[in-house]
């Protein structure tokens, strides 16, 4: 553990890190799966990479940037993006320079990147290094792991192979591409409230299946792989906005199959009917996102004719998130591996309860922190941290007199005062059957140190609950 004037200073700051956070975060959005290029071609991957970086501590850097007197230039952004397996040679990735949106977030994309014949390796993953433009360097983020395919799967997707289907509760992104003209590309996006068709940024969607029954306003949930003929509800993970239920319609040589019942599958052309219209589909025109009446088929009643703006290709989609503060200390050294928490499992309890912590890009530099409270941190592993957990009195004396849970935010510090944050939170709740009533706190004596010593001890033998925030 730290020394104790170390952990007085760091409290102090951890303290005011809580009432008000800084945290710089880095957003990477990219596609599921990528199709091979094949000689001299070059398919890029579409949708392509985004990197979104948000959080006040972009501000609160570049502040201490200029105080710096090194000017407003020396804070902007800039990134390298390529594959893992390029090595550290920048002149082989793509360079991203970032813009700053009307919300305040940076944004730039890889529009460049693509996987090659040559490169054997069924899965990869995206490299991304940011540096500020006065070279120093920020850190370097991976993203999830990526598939490779030769080219969009023809035949029936079978659920023993689950690799190419989409599940309901996943996230997908949808594009529409004329004559198959990458200049063309247009992405389904959300804009101001509103749903737009965008050749600049997209969207990733939540796919949910659907009751047949269901609302706009309400639509119970369903598991399983989306299959077509289901119905469907599509809802903007960023702002949360949601088209009315659609069915999700097979496309084959711009007509909508109506009586196909099979999975879907990655890079599939498909169209949305809005559900209960006459022949209604999800269409658009230019950047705008409209509904177009599709043709009946005379001579085939399981058809219907679409038009080109009503035709979209699916993909899944995968994102990672990032998030560090640097509020504490002035880091000379990349913020880089930034730990991701993805599950807590508590062990014991009482004095002895350990709380092991899972995930991925841990290392022997990290102390866990419950709230303001350092925790005794053992390193186990790249994916496992092992801690003690803190006695609930380490956060204040008044707490043996409390009657209510105390849940406190779960944080990682590196040992030279860089903080990453998480989602998580760790709860101390008391057991009630133990807690005194309220007239003997009234009738305590003057003379009462075995009774308080008591209380406490009741207190603190205490139940853990573990839970993420939504």
């Amino acid at each position: 553990r730290s020394n104790p004037y170390q952990a007085n200073l760091l409290r102090d700051g951890v303290r005011r890190y809580l009432q008000l956070p800084a945290d710089q975060t880095v957003l990477i959005l990219h596609a599921k799966v990528a199709q091979k290029s094949y000689g001299n071609e070059k398919r890029f991957f579409c949708p392509p990479p985004c990197v979104y970086l948000s959080g006040p501590g972009w501000k609160l850097k570049q502040e201490q940037i200029k105080a710096r007197d090194m000017g407003e230039a020396g804070f902007r952004v800039c990134g390298y993006m390529g594959l893992d397996s390029m090595g550290s040679s920048l002149m082989e990735t793509q360079k991203l320079s970032f813009e700053e949106q009307p919300d305040a977030k940076g944004f730039s994309c890889a529009k460049a990147l693509y996987i090659s014949d040559t490169d054997k390796r069924k899965h990869f993953r995206l490299v991304l290094r940011l540096f500020f433009s006065n070279g120093q360097e920020i850190g370097t983020f991976h993203s999830k792991l990526i598939k490779v395919i030769s080219k969009p799967s023809q035949k029936k997707q079978s659920l023993k192979n689950t690799d190419l289907c989409i599940p309901s509760g996943s996230k997908v992104s949808l594009f529409n591409r004329l004559r198959s003209q990458t200049v063309s590309t247009r992405y389904l996006s959300v804009e101001g409230g509103a749903f737009i068709a965008s050749a600049r940024q997209w969207a990733a969607f939540t796919l949910h299946l659907a009751d047949e029954c269901c609302t706009r306003s309400e639509f119970p949930l369903r598991e399983g792989y989306i299959r077509y003929g289901s119905v469907v509800q599509l809802v903007c993970t960023a702002t949360g906005v949601t088209l009315p239920p659609l069915i999700i319609r097979k496309v084959m040589k711009q007509y909508a199959m109506l009586d196909v019942d099979e999975p879907i599958s990655q890079l599939h052309k498909c169209a949305f009917q809005f559900q209960g219209s006459d022949r209604m589909y999800l269409c658009l025109s230019t950047e705008k996102v409209i509904q177009f009446q599709a043709s009946p088929c005379p001579k085939e009643s399981n058809r219907e004719l679409l038009n080109d703006g009503s035709c979209w290709t699916i993909i899944s989609t995968e994102m990672v998130e990032y998030t560090f503060s640097e509020s504490l200390a002035c880091v000379r050294e990349p913020v880089s591996p930034v730990p991701l928490i993805a599950a807590l499992q508590l062990t014991g309890g009482g004095d002895v309860a350990m709380l092991e912590v899972q995930g991925e890009y841990f290392h022997a530099h990290l102390k866990v922190w419950f709230g303001d409270v350092e925790a005794e941190t053992m390193y186990r592993s790249p994916k496992s941290l092992v801690c003690v957990v803190p006695d609930v009195s380490a956060f204040g004396s008044d707490w043996r007199w409390l009657r209510y849970p105390l849940t406190v935010p779960l944080l990682l510090i590196r040992d030279d005062g860089l903080i990453y944050s998480s989602s998580f939170t760790f709860t101390y709740t008391p057991e009630q059957s133990c807690i005194p009533g309220q007239q003997v706190l009234a009738d305590v004596p003057q003379d009462s140190d075995k009774l308080l010593d008591s209380i406490h001890q009741e207190f603190t033998r205490t139940n853990f609950h573990l839970f993420m925030q939504s």
